[in-house]
């Protein structure tokens, strides 16, 4: 029965003409169609009139009825808002469609059962619910109505999980799905081990009280002769086993086993969910001693599934010397560019710089703890663009790595046979899948590895020469995993073995004439570069002219990954890379690239990119390029304001994209770090003034921009402070306000860079400032909250304590009283960062504050010994407020000071004794 709602002719009209012209294929067409179709969206009946059309017009053809079918499902949330008559009409209009005789209208509908359930909540539908469950047993609909909940249970498994009116639906659909398990259709067999599956992960206790069933009917399918069923078993296990895994664990001989089978089965979506299993075992490292019995088996078989299939190989067109040919624009991803966030070094940890790991496998593997803004290139997929999607290689492979890391020695030990068959095989894929393994295993093997690698990477460089341009990639990102070894200043020999015929290699594979190895070789030449670091000076010339060749020969794509790696040496080397020669060498291509792009072409922004780490390192030897940069910068930065500023005037325009603001601010602070006050004369003679700007940035809306700005107010501060001060009373109070203890996490690198630069500032003014002391308390006030705050992140903490130790080094009098509110949270949030001039000038404010208010330091006076043993070399300044202030405090009580030195841990009383005799 229908309800009550009824179409009025004029408008049933309209919405189906605007769908009959959205056949057209024309692009000018579309646009208006769609601009359109929006525009119905503010009809309060639009709903009803698609349901309408898909439910109650079998007059029209069917692609018109389907087209108001998808229509529906993209505008399903309209129905929450919808009066009474319009939603009746719209569910029982979907449900009549989905028993419609013809099978494009019952998928169409089908789709918007889901989403109207998903948008209702099934809660408030549980007709719905019920007819479902009813058609399962009608064997003309059943195979339409199990695609429904099959999809349903996937997107809102919890929705489902509920109780009405006193009853949960899943209580008896739990028991339906499992009987359905033993269908004759396979395809009815698949929907219900699938359905059951996705209640895994939401611990649905209406599954979980059929546990035993539920694993006894996986058994009895994993047999199944089809291949969807098997993958749907395998999916299952997976899941249980990051859920349950208690439950498997008595079983796992078996399901080891079935999965170890299912791993090679011959059917590779079957085989990928088995792969998964692997992958989810590994992370896991309570279940550590369950995998490691099945190391000897498990490892050999991920090794054979790393091997390309041939449909990979049909996709890749691997052999071709394609240098010439340009790239298709769908190949280029969009990159997103974070802007410069300030972070420090940690003690014995990799310097949070090296943001994504260059993977070979899909997913970036970020590291968790880094709130740094990464730069997500497209360097880490570089294995198979095409299969950027998730296959059984790269499964392996991420299991294989994972595995490394939670087993180290004892995998290569089971790997080393099959790996060495592999290297010395005759047949490439096996030699090219090896290789893949052997930079897979680069992170957890690396110690046990390492007495083999006088043999491998010799024998990595050789490969570089094979014949077959997937075997010359590979190899390429596997010596890039090595690159730390071959690096190493250990001697002469070493250098001359493996560093420098690592270098040479590498650099011939980025002018190879294939892509894929022009991308590969760069890439891993950048990971090179980061572990040489100053290593790389005295070969600076052959590296630039190689580099610069490269710009000649690439095309787009591979082109943002040169930049990549020539902002990257410039980071590596510094100041090095100043010298006439090379300035000379580098300079031109970037100048030729320069005047070829207009200031809105997405090209621009990695070139800039780039050019910020060049002015950096060339220092005084950028000077005769910095008028155009400059000035160009300026400008590109009034552009995007102008643009934005209309954006905020009128809302119906896209949002400017907000890379070319951040990078050109970006490159402004390479100028000032570079060149210092050799930018006076532009800073003060061009127009729009800088200034001006940089003000106007430091309110923006979108917190990228705003971080940006905060990192130039501080390098402006370090490089030209004197013309930057005139300005401060305006910028401080904008600073004051950013500085947050809890920021949203999107702007955590703002609030960062802000609390930096207040300390750059506090420096720069002096000691006892008049200017700068009407600032101190509000900042003060504010950054004490942040670094005591326990959820703030790290990296939050050290800025604000630096800061806070800058300040009291130049206000002491003003900021010493306050010492024991902050004194503990401030040695630990210090004591781990590695020496450098910035902690230095922090620690000589702490003393400063301690020596105007001893008593303030007692309740943390362990911490703050702690922190000052924790210093490899000190200053000479430095040391010697370290000793005088340890020296006094013994004198004044010598009796107290022994009996709290005794309480201290054994290694900081010694180091305390050996280094200041107290």
């Amino acid at each position: 029965m229908m309800a009550s709602w009824t179409p009025q002719p004029a408008g049933l009209q309209e919405i189906l003409q605007t769908i009959r012209d959205s056949t057209d294929t024309q692009n000018k067409v579309q646009r208006t169609i769609t601009h359109k179709l929006n525009s119905f969206t503010r009809v309060p009946d639009y709903i009803a009139y698609l349901a309408y059309i898909l439910s109650a017009m079998p007059q029209e053809e069917d692609q018109i009825r389907t087209i108001a079918g998808y229509l529906l499902k993209n505008n399903a949330r309209l129905i929450l808002n919808a009066s009474p008559e319009v939603v009746e009409y719209a569910k029982s209009a979907v449900l009549s469609a989905f028993r419609d005789s013809s099978a494009l209208i019952r998928t169409a509908a089908g789709q918007d059962l889901v989403a109207f359930l998903g948008a209702l909540e099934p809660r408030n539908w549980p007709d719905c619910l019920e007819q479902l469950l009813t058609m399962l047993d009608d064997p003309n609909n059943q195979e339409a109505a199990f695609s429904v909940f099959e999809k349903a249970c996937e997107d809102f498994p919890r929705k489902l999980d509920i109780e009405i009116n006193g009853t949960r639906p899943l209580d008896f659909m739990i028991p339906k799905f499992l009987m359905l398990s033993e269908h004759p259709s396979a395809k009815m067999r698949s929907h219900a081990v699938a359905c059951l599956s996705y209640f895994v992960p939401v611990s649905s206790q209406s599954l979980f009280a059929h546990i035993d069933a539920f694993i006894a009917c996986l058994f009895k399918r994993a047999s199944d002769e089809d291949p969807s069923v098997r993958r749907h078993v395998c999916q299952a296990l997976v899941l249980l086993l990051a859920a349950r895994p208690e439950k498997l664990m008595p079983e796992m001989p078996n399901v080891a086993e079935y999965m170890l089978y299912s791993t090679k089965d011959k059917n590779e979506s079957v085989a990928l969910e088995a792969c998964e299993f692997w992958l989810t075992f590994a992370e896991d490292p309570e279940l550590a001693p369950y995998l490691r019995p099945l190391l000897g088996r498990v490892a050999p078989v991920l090794l054979d599934c790393m091997i390309y299939g041939e449909d990979d190989l049909i996709w890749l067109e691997g052999d071709t010397e394609d240098t010439t040919v340009p790239d298709k624009e769908s190949d280029i991803k969009p990159r997103h560019y974070g802007g410069k966030s300030h972070g420090m070094e940690r003690e014995g940890h990799q310097n949070s710089e090296e943001g994504a790991k260059r993977g070979a496998y899909g997913e970036e593997n970020l590291d968790e703890e880094e709130d740094d803004d990464f730069d997500l290139d497209d360097d880490d997929d570089f294995a198979d663009e095409m299969s950027t999607e998730w296959n059984l290689r790269k499964c392996a492979a991420a299991a294989l790595d994972v595995l490394a890391v939670r087993f180290g020695a004892e995998l290569l030990n089971v790997l080393l046979s099959p790996l060495k068959d592999k290297l010395w095989s005759t047949d490439w894929l096996e030699r090219e899948s090896a290789i893949l393994a052997l930079g897979a295993m680069a992170e957890g093997c690396i110690d046990a590895i390492e007495e083999h690698l006088k043999v491998l990477v010799p024998y990595l460089i050789n490969t570089l020469n094979d014949p077959k341009p997937l075997v010359r990639s590979i190899t390429c990102w596997t010596l890039g995993r090595y690159a730390s070894w071959c690096t190493q200043p250990v001697s002469e020999e070493h250098k001359n073995q493996y560093f420098i015929p690592t270098m040479e290699g590498l650099l011939r594979m980025v002018l190879d004439d294939n892509k894929r190895v022009q991308e590969a070789g760069c890439s891993a030449f950048a990971t090179l570069e980061e572990d040489a670091g100053t290593e790389l000076i005295p070969y600076l010339e052959p590296v630039l002219r190689n580099l610069v060749f490269a710009f000649q020969k690439y095309q787009h794509k591979n082109m943002l990954i040169l930049y990549d790696a020539v902002g990257t040496l410039a980071d590596s080397v510094g100041r090095a890379l100043s010298n006439p020669t090379f300035v000379e060498i580098l300079m031109p291509p970037l100048t030729a690239r320069w005047n070829k792009l207009q200031d809105d072409d997405d090209d621009l922004i990695p070139l800039l990119e780039c050019l910020a780490s060049v002015t950096i390192a060339m220092g005084p030897g950028f000077a005769p390029y910095a008028p155009l940069v400059f000035q160009r910068c300026v400008n590109i930065v009034h552009q995007q304001l102008l643009y934005y500023q209309a954006y905020q005037q009128n809302p119906e325009l896209d949002e400017p994209e907000k890379s070319f603001l951040v990078v050109s601010l970006d490159l402004l602070s390479g100028l000032a770090q570079g060149l210092g006050m050799g930018l006076e004369a532009l800073i003060s003679q061009m127009q729009p003034n800088l200034f001006q700007l940089l003000t106007v940035c430091l309110k923006h809306p979108q917190a990228p921009v705003r971080q940006s700005a905060y990192a130039l107010v501080g390098d402006l501060a370090m490089g030209c402070f004197s013309l930057l001060r005139p300005q401060l009373p305006a910028i401080m109070n904008e600073l004051i306000q950013q500085l947050d203890p809890e920021p949203k996490v999107e702007f955590i690198s703002a609030c960062n860079n802000a609390a930096w630069s207040v300390g750059e500032v506090a420096l720069r003014y002096g000691r006892d400032d008049p200017e700068f002391q009407q600032w101190v308390n509000l900042l003060i006030s504010r950054l004490i909250p942040i670094l005591l705050h326990p959820k703030a992140p790290r990296s939050l903490h050290e800025n604000a304590a630096v800061s806070i130790g800058r300040i009291g080094l130049m206000h002491p009098v003003l900021v010493a009283p306050l010492l024991p509110e902050f004194a503990q949270a401030w040695c630990q949030a210090l004591y781990e960062i590695r020496d450098n001039e910035e902690k230095d000038s922090a620690f000589r404010g702490l003393c400063t504050l301690v020596q105007v208010n001893p008593a303030g330091i007692a309740k943390s006076l362990l911490w703050f010994c702690n922190a000052i043993v924790r210093w490899n070399n000190p200053s000479a300044e430095l040391n010697a407020m370290f000793s005088q202030l340890l020296t006094g405090f013994r004198n004044h009580d010598p009796t107290g000071w022994r009996a709290q030195v005794a309480t201290f841990p054994p290694t900081i009383q010694e180091r305390l004794a050996a280094r200041y005799g107290v």
